[in-house]
């Protein structure tokens, strides 16, 4: 069982989307992960929504021209993703057995995102084995951009893994560090609790 199921019950969805529309509503910008994407890659690029929740971030990068597939093991969560764009592919599927040519899949993406905390939310033992199976999914070249929280104040459970393991990590599964930052703004990471890493296959 994975943290986010522990944490959630996997029955969120809703008041997941609720709370970001909220947000959205009262004027806060909630698309910076996927502005953060589009800096990176250009439109019409192959992008990899890994663990994407009620898909406010593929969504958004649909919007503006990118290829985009979604995957997540939450129910309720691809329940609201697949109801506001339904013409998205939106696949459940647990990370720790992503391989894309078991879901029809090419694994030839420009970009891979793990947004929202996705590796803290893993099973505890299982982030080498999701890397990896992100990593396969890229093209030559391709990136693979995660952030999230790395200390109490930035994460709904204890802390779980630290950068000097999640490089390790990727750099196990061919990848290599680009450039790290400490906000989806590309604020230079200079430590700190919260980081965005950008990976190169």
């Amino acid at each position: 069982m994975s943290r986010w199921n522990e944490l959630t019950g996997e029955t969120s969805g809703s008041d997941y989307a609720a709370r970001f529309a909220a947000l959205s509503r009262s004027g806060k910008d909630v698309h910076g992960e996927a502005r953060f994407c589009a800096a990176l890659v250009p439109a019409g690029a192959r992008v990899l929504d890994a663990g994407c929740g009620t898909g406010r971030v593929m969504i958004r990068l649909a919007e503006l021209g990118y290829d985009c597939v979604g995957v997540d093991r939450d129910a309720s969560m691809l329940a609201v993703a697949r109801e506001q764009a339904p013409s998205l592919p939106w696949f459940s599927h647990d990370l720790t057995e992503f391989q894309p040519d078991r879901l029809g899949i090419a694994a030839d993406f420009d970009l891979v995102i793990a947004a929202g905390n996705i590796f803290p939310l893993l099973a505890t033992g299982t982030e080498a084995t999701v890397v990896e199976r992100l990593a396969t999914a890229l093209r030559p070249g391709g990136l693979l951009v995660a952030g999230f929280g790395l200390d109490a104040a930035h994460l709904p459970v204890p802390p779980s893994i630290t950068l000097p393991e999640y490089d390790d990590y990727c750099a196990a599964a061919g990848l290599a560090l680009v450039d790290r930052f400490a906000t989806w703004d590309a604020d230079p990471y200079e430590g700190g609790g919260y980081a965005v890493s950008v990976h190169r296959r």
